[in-house]
């Protein structure tokens, strides 16, 4: 489209038949204006989906799937993986005994002075699967025939920011798209009024920043969409204008970023931000509707936990709620982060006082999770539905010295995570740590092995998912990851 030749695409946009309006927004950057608007004006798009790579308009899996939804359970700041899932006795009977040198290793700090330190929680088999689950958390405990449990996760950085950027980039310096930007980019969303990415938050930013839960070189359209536990879940999704002023004012943008594409050697940003903004046009309807939990029957938003007193305990079981919602609905990608009762924006981060604070963290969560397992079963949805639950990293099993306000510190050598749903195997528990829970001694974990096995769950190979940036192939496991098969049910 030459200067002299253009016109206003929101004059033409009124124009009587679909033809010029459809060569009009066609020939402006690729057609991205057409395919993200035509159907804010109500008519039937035809352009083929390779012309914009901001949403696939289908799902792209390279086999069949198992899943198509994912929740992730986000427990920022360590769960100590022996107070929870991983029962390590020894360290009752050799409490307060000097660890020694050879106990520790590289990865975590010196052992000048540090004594074991046994669980202040009981452990028991659970189920009919005899799954080991502490007191700590008894709701979870209560649905251990759904859980797989990997008790042989291994980290790189015993730093909170790090560690919070390779759980969710699978990098510890961050620098590349989330979990859930690339599975939005890869499954595209099944519902176009919603965006394939949400973060369920608390109000506050955990360490690593919001790069956790972005896009980075993937189209923006992907990076996650936060949605609040308290006040108005996401800011302006009540519009002050009516639907027509707003088609005018959409139109208008259209023009203008039409206009800059034609300077800009990659439209990529700019097709965008055009799917944002039909993405937000959609969601004013949608997004109240899901986000208001008192549509729920009483008995299921008192499962979840919506009447608790506690009001941190409602906030997440508001969010939870929420989740289901959201993927009953057709998203893809939903992630929950944990309220901070204490203002620390690591809220499983406790290296003093864990009897105290690891019970009110289990309070918080335990009885929504729980919740949401079983609602989602009870609906028929589990199966498709991946549920994560994971820190970043475990806590040491061991401490300066024993008293009653005794914690315990960042460990990345060993640590324990679970998968529910989503054809991953109830019941079961995979790896194994040495008698203190110290270091892994069987089939070690990394973060980029459970990646690369949810995005199989989802029909996804993690080494053919792939963007091209700055001259070469990218992908989130970059040259890492493997599929644990051992995870998986066998459907065979």
């Amino acid at each position: 489209m030459q200067d002299g030749n253009r016109s206003s695409i929101a004059h033409l946009l009124t124009m009587n038949g679909t033809g010029s309006r459809r060569q009009i927004l066609q020939s402006a950057s690729a057609g991205f204006g057409w395919l993200a608007l035509s159907s804010l004006f109500g008519q039937s798009a035809s352009v083929p989906a390779q012309t914009s790579s901001s949403k696939p308009a289908a799902p792209a899996q390279h086999f069949p799937a198992r899943a198509k939804n994912v929740i992730f359970c986000f427990m920022d700041g360590g769960p100590s993986h022996v107070d929870t899932f991983d029962p390590k006795p020894l360290l009752k009977v050799h409490e307060g005994q000097a660890i020694g040198e050879a106990a520790v290793s590289k990865r975590s700090q010196s052992a000048a002075g540090r004594v074991w330190f046994g669980s202040p929680w009981k452990f028991q088999q659970r189920g009919q699967s005899g799954l080991w689950v502490s007191d700590l958390l008894p709701q979870i405990a209560s649905v251990a025939d759904e859980l797989c449990v990997v008790r042989s996760m291994m980290g790189e950085l015993p730093l909170h920011g790090a560690q919070n950027l390779l759980l969710h980039t699978g990098r510890v310096l961050g620098q590349g798209p989330s979990l859930g930007a690339w599975v939005s980019y890869g499954l595209g969303t099944e519902n176009q009024n919603l965006p394939g990415y949400v973060l369920l938050n608390n109000d506050w930013v955990p360490n690593g920043g919001l790069e956790n839960f972005g896009s980075s070189y993937l189209p923006a359209s992907h990076q996650a969409t936060m949605m609040r536990a308290k006040g108005l879940p996401v800011d302006n999704i009540r519009p002050l204008d009516s639907a027509e002023i707003q088609r005018m004012e959409l139109a208008l943008l259209a023009e203008q970023d039409a206009e800059f594409a034609l300077q800009s050697s990659d439209a990529q940003a700019i097709e965008s931000a055009i799917a944002n903004y039909e993405t937000a046009f959609r969601m004013q309807s949608t997004v109240p509707d899901i986000a208001d939990v008192t549509r729920e029957p009483a008995h299921i938003q008192k499962m979840y936990g919506v009447d608790s007193a506690d009001e941190y305990q409602q906030f997440y079981a508001i969010q939870a709620l929420r989740a289901r919602r959201l993927v009953e609905a057709g998203v893809r990608f939903v992630e929950i982060t944990c309220p901070s009762f204490d203002g620390n924006n690591s809220p499983w981060d406790q290296h003093g006082e864990i009897r105290v604070n690891h019970a009110k963290n289990a309070g918080i969560t335990d009885r929504a999770v729980a919740a949401l397992i079983l609602d989602l079963k009870q609906r028929g949805l589990l199966d498709e539905t991946i549920i994560l639950w994971a820190g970043e990293m475990g806590r040491t099993p061991h401490t300066p010295r024993v008293t009653s306000s005794s914690g315990r510190d960042h460990h990345v050598s060993c640590y324990s995570i679970f998968l529910a749903g989503g054809g991953f195997r109830g019941g079961s528990w995979y790896g194994e740590t040495d008698d203190h829970g110290n270091a892994v001694v069987n089939n070690p974990v990394t973060i980029q092995d459970i990646h690369a096995t949810m995005l199989h769950q989802l029909g996804l190979d993690h080494e053919r998912l792939t963007f091209r940036h700055g001259g070469r192939d990218h992908r989130l496991t970059d040259v890492h990851g493997r599929v644990i098969r051992e995870l998986i049910e066998d459907r065979s």
